[in-house]
């Protein structure tokens, strides 16, 4: 038989060798505090699921009555029949959630952000990013045939150097509002500014900020309340996440949700999420309002672990939000710790290039709301045992 991509193998070779291999985990139960691997219970360190609303009795009764009243699948994209009661009603109450004129829902971040940053740009134009961005982000400014460069990460002299040397008839600036392999967050007084000065527009993806972080659940916005709609146009978040579905967002003023409709391809050719989902997000929504005692334990939560990470000298990232990354730097260091800790029933996958910049790969823990005081100090435990007396 003709091999038509010989290379394939020697690239998957190459890539076991650097120690880079990833393989998925089958999982048979519900996203949870503890969970089921190959007929083994752990605890579960490594879950976006941050407020613990993914199997949350709540929203997934509000699937089920979604299903009931629409059916699975929407049967079409927004624009011929897919765009659902559902939907629309989503959309309303995420724009009055997050203080905005409108809302624009998408199957997916990836999407959204490849999407908007399409729609928004093209050649002669000029999108320059943050470069410890999502790959998401990255992909948008490729795709958008605008020029597109990465400043280093939160380097505020090189992003001006950027901007005044720049001559593109228009420019868009991109960043993660919290990054989602450090979890740190942007400075978006810093980014907004820069933007203004420079006539340039701002996007902020804020696909792990919002839900978890902020007094009203907004995410990173809420931190910034002197910010208007006008300092940061456009603002992305996610329903993967802290909301426990699936799906995304965008939001903005008017013009800009009415050019997305008209011009954001992955929303015009895409069939719509099933309006169950958007029913079950709604539900979401309303947990996400009206009980912050969750961001109140995520925050606890991350403030005892802080505290004993940093007394065990371990190295962190500078994050005061759910995702708090221990420094390995060698992928293999990286790989063999959480093997080690998998051998003690804690789940905390590991993080490598490409993902990560060489020399950098990390532990990736992530808490939840639903964990409790006695399972962190499993992960404390563990992680001395493993780690500090290694």
């Amino acid at each position: 038989m003709l091999d038509l991509f010989p290379h394939l193998a020697a690239k998957l070779d190459a890539r076991h060798k650097a120690q880079l291999y990833r393989t998925r985990v089958v999982r048979p139960g519900p996203q949870e505090a503890e969970l089921d691997v190959d007929g083994r219970r752990f605890l579960s360190f490594c879950s976006n699921d941050y407020l613990g609303l993914a199997n949350h009795p709540d929203v997934r009764q509000s699937l089920k009555r979604g299903i009931d009243i629409y059916g699975l699948g929407s049967g079409g994209s927004h624009m011929v029949t897919g765009h659902c009661l559902a939907h629309h009603a989503l959309e309303e109450e995420l724009a009055d959630f997050m203080g905005r004129p409108r809302a624009l829902l998408f199957s997916n971040g990836y999407m959204a952000n490849t999407g908007v940053i399409n729609a928004l740009m093209e050649p002669g134009g000029l999108v320059v990013q943050d470069s410890l961005n999502h790959a998401s982000l990255l992909d948008g400014g490729w795709l958008s045939r605008a020029d597109s460069v990465r400043f280093p990460h939160a380097d505020f002299s090189s992003l001006e150097k950027i901007l005044q040397d720049n001559s593109a008839n228009h420019t868009l600036i991109v960043s993660d509002g919290v990054f989602s392999m450090d979890g740190e967050s942007a400075d978006l007084t810093r980014l907004s500014s820069l933007a203004k000065t420079h006539g340039a527009a701002l996007m902020i993806d804020d696909a792990h900020g919002v839900g978890a972080i902020g007094a009203r659940g907004r995410g990173l916005i809420d931190e910034y309340p002197q910010l208007t709609q006008e300092d940061v146009p456009v603002l992305v978040g996610t329903l993967g996440k802290a909301f426990g579905t699936s799906g995304a967002f965008v939001c903005g003023d008017d013009s800009l949700i009415e050019y997305l409709v008209q011009f954001a391809r992955s929303y015009v050719y895409s069939t719509a999420m099933p309006p169950a989902i958007a029913e079950a997000s709604r539900t979401s929504l309303r947990i996400v309002r009206d009980e912050p005692w969750r961001r109140d334990r995520l925050r606890d939560l991350v403030a005892q672990f802080r505290r004993a990470a940093q007394a065990m000298n371990l190295e962190l990232t500078e994050s005061h939000s759910p995702i708090q990354a221990i420094v390995l730097g060698d992928a293999g260091k990286a790989l063999s710790v959480s093997r080690q800790l998998k051998d003690l029933a804690i789940y905390v996958t590991a993080i490598r290039p490409p993902t990560v910049p060489a020399g950098t790969s990390r532990l990736r823990i992530t808490f939840t709301a639903s964990h409790t005081d006695a399972q962190l100090d499993s992960l404390l435990q563990a992680l001395e045992k493993v780690c500090v007396n290694a």
